[in-house]
């Protein structure tokens, strides 16, 4: 996958779509796998997605799984009165994928301030024109400008 940098990423129109994609590193099948539960008006086989976007069954449920180890599908088993069962997917619950791109979001932000600051720290010039000034933290003032949960 390709990886925009951030300005390009910035200047361009961004969609809910796209943040799926760079959270978990969607393929564009996993997309339309999870766009075809999505927009299912019930719980989908794999074999229902598979027809979907219009691909051979096991090439869907490699999607499926991938989908499912990202926490964006959840899986229930349907049993019927003869004994047997299928498995059906439906969309993660919403609160829970942003709770956890939330979570993804938090670890960047921190990981990408301990590299600015050792940046700063490598290849910055001891003679600064304001010594007083700190480095700012962007998790910090991130996370200071979010509501308090409730």
């Amino acid at each position: 996958m390709a990886v925009d940098s951030m300005a390009e990423q910035l200047r361009g129109e961004l969609q809910c779509e796209d943040l799926l994609a760079c959270f978990y590193d969607l393929k564009p099948l996993d997309r339309a796998c999870f766009w075809a539960s999505v927009e299912a008006a019930e719980p989908l086989t794999v074999d229902e997605i598979a027809a979907a976007v219009d691909r051979e069954r096991s090439t869907a449920y490699r999607s499926v799984q991938r989908l499912l180890r990202a926490g964006l599908l959840d899986k229930q088993q349907v049993n019927y009165d003869s004994g047997s069962y299928c498995h059906v997917y439906l969309p993660a619950d919403p609160d829970t994928v942003a709770d956890d791109m939330l979570q993804r979001l938090n670890e960047w932000y921190a990981r990408t301030d301990e590299l600015i600051e050792e940046f700063a720290t490598t290849y910055g010039t001891e003679t600064s024109t304001d010594s007083s000034a700190e480095p700012v933290c962007l998790h910090a003032v991130w996370t200071a400008q979010q509501p308090e949960e409730q």
